[in-house]
């Protein structure tokens, strides 16, 4: 398992990107939580506009295994929701880093407990 260096991440297993110039982040879920979850055949996520707050249920995924909310990594507004993962969730499991993000956010705060990539490892093993 491979967890990139330059993202950042939460114990509930998502990640987000660096924040571009615009003060938009990207956010997906780990590879260690794809392959937790099993094939992802359902993808239920925020909506462009809604208000995220860190820490809080933003979404869910649906696997054949079972049903995993998606917890908010930072807090700001939706500001894209990638329609791909809506259409093909699988994308999750095949590219969790590349085409099998999300959504993107315009952050408004950010918690102090995300974690690098190496205490992201450490934590999940």
């Amino acid at each position: 398992m491979s967890n990139p260096t330059q993202l950042r991440y939460t114990k509930e297993h998502e990640w987000v990107s660096a924040v571009d110039a615009d003060g938009v982040a990207t956010v997906g879920i780990t590879e260690f939580a794809a392959n937790a979850l099993g094939d992802v055949v359902f993808a239920q996520l925020p909506e462009v506009g809604d208000t995220i707050t860190a820490g809080e249920t933003c979404g869910e995924l649906e696997s054949t295994k079972s049903v995993s909310d998606l917890f908010a990594p930072v807090t700001g507004e939706i500001v894209e929701a990638n329609q791909d993962v809506v259409d093909d969730p699988a994308l999750v499991n095949s590219a969790p880093f590349e085409g099998g993000w999300l959504f993107k956010v315009k952050i408004t705060g950010e918690p102090d407990e995300l974690l690098s990539a190496d205490e992201y490892t450490a934590f999940a093993g």
